[in-house]
Parts: C-alpha cells; structure tokens; sequence
C-alpha cells in the first residue's frame, strides 16, 4: 500500500510536499467528503498564512533579542520616565501591571528590570517572595488571577451540532440521492397522485435524514472525544514553591509571583526571571528560530514560554501567564494551520480511496447490467420508443440501487474509527501504567 501511494501518486508516510497533499486531497475527493476525511488534518489553504505569520514573529523576536542586546551597552546612561500604576492594579495591591511586566521579558529590556528594583524588586511588586512563593490564601490568589489572567491559550470553539449536520449533506452520494428522491416525487405524483405516488421518494428523503443525523452525531461525539483526548495530553505538571512548601502543580494554576523549579528536559511554562541555578542552557529554537541554545543567568535572567531547558537547572519567578506570554502569542497565530497527516492516517486514506474506487466500478456495472436488462426486455417487446412512468420509475431505482452500493462501499469513518481506537488504547495504557 505504502509503496502504491508513492509511486502513483508520491504521498510519502511524512513530509509530504504541500502540493502532493492538495493533489491528494483532490482525489480523495472525487469518491468521500473531504469535508469529514480531513477534519482532523492539516488546513491546507490556511497553512501558508499561518506559516508566513509565523516566520514573521520570529524574525520580529529574534531581531527584538539582537538588537536589545547590543543596544545594551549604548543605554546604560539613559533615565527611564516614571512609570505611571494604572489605578485597579494599584487597588489590588500590586505595584506593577501585567503589560509592563510583558514588555520587560519580552523585549530583553535590562534597563526596564532595572528600573523597577531587578529580581527583588519584582518579586516586591509582585507581592511574592523569592524564597517562600505565593501565600495559598484563596482570596489573595483569586484577586491576583483577575489582575493577571490565568495561563491558560485560547481555543478555537466547539463547533456545534448543526455545523457536523450541514458537512454531512456536503457528500456527493446523499446529494445524488436527493436528486433521485426529487425526480421520484415528480414521477410518482405525475402518475399516481398523492399519496401513492410520492412513497418511494418520501422514503429516499427519510433515508437520506437517517444518515445525516447518525453521521453528524457521531462526527460531534468524536470531536468532543478528541477535545478530553487533548485535555489529558495537555495535562502537564511541574515543581512549585507556594508558602514555602514545594508542591507539585499543574501549569494552568501558575500565576504571576510563583517560584518555578526547572530542569533538564522541562518547558518553560510561561515568561519569567531567572532567580537561581546553575549552567541553564534554553532552547529558544521553537520561538526565534536559532539553533544555538541560550545561556541563562543573572546577566541574563530572561526565560520565554514555550522554550525548553537543554541543560542545568534553575528557579525562576513568574512574570507573564497565558495569551500575554510570547508563546501564546504565536499559538494564537498558528491555530487555523493544523497537523500533517500521520503515515497511518495516509495509509488509512489509501485505503478507503481504492476501496471507494471499486464500490464505483461495481456500482457503475450493476446499473449498466440492469439499464441492458430492461432495454433488451422492451426491444424484444417492440417498446422501446414508449416509456411509461413505471418504466421511468424502474430507471430511477435502479440508479438508486447503484448510489447505494456506492454508500455502502466507501468507508466513511475508517481513518478517523482506527485513530480514535488506538487514542483510547493509548489512554488505558497510560491509566494502567
């Protein structure tokens, strides 16, 4: 199978240029829904704008970091303006407000964190203690969510239950039904009248509604399975220090003022300052796009969200959480692009395609063996120039006869059944250990 689709066709199990998968997706197209097939899937048509947005960002943050750093040295004398508390951060207590604490990190800026009291003064602003964290008095913690927002990225809605209806009625074959159960209305009630007449193509409709709404709720119970599916990958927690008790805590409750502790192989959950550590290498390459990795230390204390921690250990203050992190800025941004297809997903593809192919070629004979039937039975009868309308009925039910084994032949939910199987194999596995 793998070895058909890339001589035929050159989908490769992974990396398969953008224009293979387009042309791929064509095919597919002519026998499924590409609307259902590749909902899981990469957006082909929305990739190229979310990888130019992308590579923008990272030449604007990598050009940020450059030239923050050699401007450093030009900037040593220059006195910042008074740094103005807008007043409902000031009433919460705090002597900061999330945005500025965003543009220091963010940009590198030596001169801002120095302005305000480096590490210490921080950590004063920000009502927390280097040593000891965040005090676990709920009040406080909740008041502190509401000044700075929870880190957490914004998701792209669920869709609701009409839009899986309206994708199903996108499928070739049921818009081919629906034409037979128009054109058997008008027959039937031209010869038979209501009701008699409108029978057979009342049934096709019932028919036609009976998949669109069992497709549809399944398609809507198999997103909102892969919606908990990626809740639990996303699940993720990490070392905390909270009223001078370190805890282990998931990285959705972290809030500006906790103290971190990373090592070797951890993501940095969201933006912040390096307290204390020893030899911290970060992978920066997810967000600026350099290779080289970061040494981090008091010279250079600043940690992003989404980087990765290449060698050492640290402990690091909370500055920025959520969509004002870096990281979420640029999730925010790749949100339409989606996945390449898994080489399993491919293979699965290529399957249900040829399969589709020959239910077409057997729907196309068995309409062609039952059309020859009724010709030769009327030429024999000398008929063959006068048509009744249960003659064209018979036509119209035999076409339908030839839609259907193409229904039945595609299978629809092979791709997205299997990944769902082994997803919830996955799941058990990792529940039992």
């Amino acid at each position: 199978m793998e070895s058909f689709l890339i001589e035929n066709f050159e989908v490769k199990p992974k990396g398969s240029s953008e224009e293979v998968l387009e042309r791929w997706r064509k095919l597919c197209g002519v026998v499924k829904n590409p609307k259902r097939r590749f909902r899981f899937t990469a957006n082909i048509s929305k990739r190229y704008e979310a990888a130019a947005m992308r590579r923008t960002n990272q030449e604007k943050l990598r050009v940020a970091v450059l030239v923050s750093k050699a401007a450093f040295q030009f900037i040593q004398g220059v006195t910042l303006s008074d740094y103005t508390v807008p007043e409902e951060v000031k009433a919460a207590g705090y002597e900061i407000c999330p945005e500025e604490l965003s543009s220091i990190v963010e940009g590198h800026d030596i001169k801002k964190l120095k302005f305000h009291g480096s590490l210490n003064g921080i950590a004063e602003k920000l009502k927390t203690s280097i040593e000891d964290g965040l005090t676990t008095d709920q009040n406080a913690l909740s008041c502190r969510q509401e000044i700075f927002g929870i880190n957490k990225f914004a998701e792209s809605q669920l869709r609701s239950f009409w839009v899986f209806v309206w994708e199903a009625l996108q499928d070739m074959t049921l818009m081919i039904l629906g034409v037979c159960a128009l054109v058997s209305l008008i027959v039937g009630l031209a010869t038979e009248g209501w009701p008699a007449g409108a029978h057979d193509g009342l049934g096709i409709v019932a028919s036609i509604l009976l998949v669109v709404f069992v497709t549809a709720t399944s398609d809507y119970r198999q997103s909102l399975q892969f919606r908990d599916l990626d809740k639990e990958k996303k699940k993720i927690s990490i070392q905390v220090t909270r009223n001078g008790y370190r805890q282990k805590m998931s990285i959705y409750d972290l809030l500006p003022g906790d103290i971190v502790h990373l090592s070797i192989g951890d993501q940095v959950p969201a933006d912040g300052l390096f307290v204390s550590g020893f030899s911290v290498l970060i992978d920066e390459s997810s967000l600026t796009g350099e290779s080289e990795p970061v040494m981090v230390s008091a010279e250079n204390p600043f940690l992003l969200s989404g980087t990765k921690v290449q060698d050492g250990s640290c402990k690091m203050i909370v500055t920025t959480v959520g969509m004002r992190t870096q990281w979420g800025k640029l999730m925010a941004t790749l949100s339409e692009g989606g996945d390449d297809e898994t080489p399993l997903q491919v293979k699965l593809n290529g399957v249900a395609t040829i399969i589709g192919k020959i239910g077409l070629f057997f729907a196309v004979v068995t309409f062609a063996v039952l059309v020859n039937g009724l010709l030769t039975r009327k030429w024999r009868e000398g008929t063959h120039w006068h048509w009744a309308g249960d003659e064209a009925l018979q036509l119209l039910e035999y076409f339908a006869i030839a839609v259907t084994i193409v229904v039945v032949a595609v299978p629809e939910g092979l791709p997205l059944a299997v990944t769902l199987s082994l997803a919830f194999a996955m799941k058990k596995m990792m529940n039992d250990k």
